[in-house]
């Protein structure tokens, strides 16, 4: 069967993602830094760290096509470490890279590890050297969640920026922009519900307004959640309520309405029950107690234990802290 042109299969997040520096939204410090290489023609080894979806592989992208301009395929080697994590790759096809002379304007080529916490302690120090001994034709950025997972002796060879997730007004512009380009309309609702699944990173939220949209052009909170797999926040703070008050059966049936209705895993549930604490009518050492028993139970979950059952377990707490508090 013949493809049809006319449509559009680009995910949203490739399709708005920003090209150039000046169009990154949420990171100015970060974007003027990495303007100023640009503009000198040269830079140090970078580390990029930080939560995901709030710009680094953008950001690199970006600096990349503003270096080399149509080059940027013959100078830029990007790799994701959590796929391609061993020693072989450093001492293979990172290396054979690394020596090579670049054919460009700008007298250095680019190697991107992304996920590079990811790659095992060999692997990080094998790529140490291999840093040092072809800086002249070439630099690495490393991109990463947690710096910590990166050996000293990397750190120490790189500039290190730290991006922030991704403030409200920044994303709201890139919802703006979207909704105007693809002639959505989204309610005030709408739009908390997209910052609330996002937790600050911009693909979530870009992939969950997308989901949304195949709905209809009218985005709203019911949309929004019912697509992303998450309850909305006043049921499951509904929920928490009932156990608090005793009303331990309310509690469960409730429970199991939103796991069916929305599809929630019991460690989605058990993330949410967390970011509602704060609205809980307890006092501070009820809603201390209750954090560390969300953390009890959300380890036993990740390890295998019986979904039903812990979480019941865990309503059980509520209702047992809601008697004390009485």
């Amino acid at each position: 069967m013949a493809s049809d042109d006319s449509i559009d299969i680009t995910p949203w997040t490739e399709k708005y993602r920003p090209h150039k520096l000046e169009e990154i939204i949420g990171q100015k410090e970060i974007v003027k830094s990495l303007s100023g290489f640009v503009k000198a023609g040269n830079m140090p080894h970078l580390l990029l760290a930080g939560p995901p979806g709030c710009g680094k592989t953008t950001a690199t992208l970006a600096l990349a096509r503003e270096l080399y301009g149509e080059q940027v395929h013959e100078c830029l080697l990007e790799m994701n470490a959590s796929d391609e994590r061993g020693i072989d790759v450093v001492r293979g096809k990172i290396k054979d890279f690394a020596r090579t002379i670049p054919l460009a304007k700008v007298p250095f080529k680019l190697i991107f590890l992304d996920e590079a916490d990811s790659l095992t302690s060999d692997a990080q120090s094998a790529l140490r050297r291999t840093m040092e001994m072809y800086v002249s034709a070439t630099r690495f950025i490393l991109g990463c969640n947690y710096s910590s997972k990166i050996i000293e002796p990397i750190q120490s060879r790189c500039s290190v920026f730290r991006f922030q997730p991704l403030a409200h007004e920044d994303m709201k512009a890139m919802v703006e922009r979207i909704a105007h380009a693809e002639k959505l309309k989204i309610d005030e609702k709408g739009y908390e519900a997209l910052f609330y699944v996002s937790e600050g990173d911009m693909r979530r939220l870009i992939n969950a307004l997308q989901g949304a949209a195949l709905h209809g052009s009218h985005i709203t909170e019911e949309s929004v959640f019912k697509f992303a797999s998450r309850a909305r926040p006043k049921e499951i703070l509904e929920m928490m309520e009932y156990a608090l008050s005793g009303k331990f059966t309310d509690a469960r049936k409730h429970l199991h309405t939103l796991m069916i209705n929305y599809g929630l895993s019991g460690e989605d549930v058990l993330v949410q029950m967390y970011r509602e604490i704060d609205k809980l009518k307890i006092d501070e050492k009820s809603k201390a107690d209750l954090i560390d028993r969300i953390g009890e139970y959300n380890f036993r979950v990740v390890e295998g234990a019986n979904e039903d059952i812990q979480l019941e377990a865990c309503l059980a707490q509520l209702a047992m802290i809601g008697k004390e508090k009485k």
